[in-house]
């Protein structure tokens, strides 16, 4: 397996692992993930599965899903799973990706020092976000582009018109979501976090972390991972046929179900929805 944990800061960065990569073999697929199906270890559960069955190895960078789109735009990898629905819509009709599909979904919760559960209590997403605010409550964002971002900047749009980028109680990490939870912890501050990495921090922590889920429930934090290829006709070099046969495979109902299956702590972290939701 190949994962990147730390945010990558250069194209050049990105390069210089992808070169790396060219010189493990000709049966592999390159894909560029976000650092959620990474971190939550979705993928080292997946990845053998694939090796058994195609007898290809599944070769993977974990970046926010900025980078991992950069990294399809640049020709470098040939299949994108990513988690940011409208920048995918738009990254397809540029022409970058094609065969864009969706796998599985879960939602965004707020977490935090226990003491913040009671404040959000019965509070909508953007009340909870304007308590923030208001309260100067140490935010702290992933700040790197990433499908969490991007949420979360639209939920500060919707809260209060703008995202409070200049505030002294506003920290960008610029780092992956456990880096970033980790740091909400030292700050004694409150972040936004997909579920599943969230159990993962989790169970890192046996089942007793530092921070909790403080807010969780509304309608609007569901979070769908899709999957697309990079467009051949703009990238002859990539592999489309296999970038194909991964995404028809992980839609597969054998698939759908390991994925369905996945727990961390007795709890679901994903939820399968290639034949439920339309693209």
């Amino acid at each position: 397996m190949f994962s990147l944990k730390k945010s990558l800061k250069t194209k050049a960065l990105f390069l210089a692992l992808l070169l790396g990569m060219s010189h493990l073999g000709a049966a592999e697929l390159k894909m560029a993930t976000t650092t959620s199906t990474d971190n939550t270890g979705l993928l080292d559960v997946l990845a053998p599965m694939y090796k058994q069955d195609t007898g290809i190895d599944l070769k993977w960078v974990a970046v926010g899903t900025g980078n991992a789109l950069k990294l399809g735009e640049n020709c470098d990898v040939s299949v994108v799973f990513v988690h940011s629905p409208k920048v995918e819509k738009e990254y397809v009709a540029k022409g970058f990706g094609v065969d864009r599909t969706p796998v599985m979904f879960n939602d965004f919760v707020i977490i935090g020092d226990p003491i913040y559960k009671e404040k959000f209590a019965g509070k909508s997403i953007s009340e909870a976000f304007k308590i923030i605010q208001n309260e100067k409550i140490k935010f702290v964002s992933r700040g790197d582009k990433s499908g969490t971002h991007n949420k979360e900047k639209s939920v500060w749009q919707a809260a209060s018109g703008s995202v409070p980028e200049k505030e002294s109680w506003y920290l960008q990490a610029g780092q992956g979501m456990i880096a970033t939870i980790n740091i909400a912890q030292e700050q004694k501050g409150v972040t936004l976090t997909d579920r599943g990495t969230f159990i993962k921090y989790e169970a890192n922590h046996k089942g007793n972390p530092p921070l909790v889920i403080v807010f969780e429930g509304d309608a609007s934090l569901n979070n769908f991972y899709s999957i697309m290829a990079v467009n051949p006709q703009r990238c002859p070099n990539t592999d489309y046929k296999g970038a194909k046969q991964f995404i028809d495979w992980i839609v597969s109902d054998k698939i759908q179900k390991a994925i369905g299956d996945f727990k961390l702590l007795d709890k679901q972290l994903f939820t399968p929805d290639a034949k439920t939701r339309a693209n």
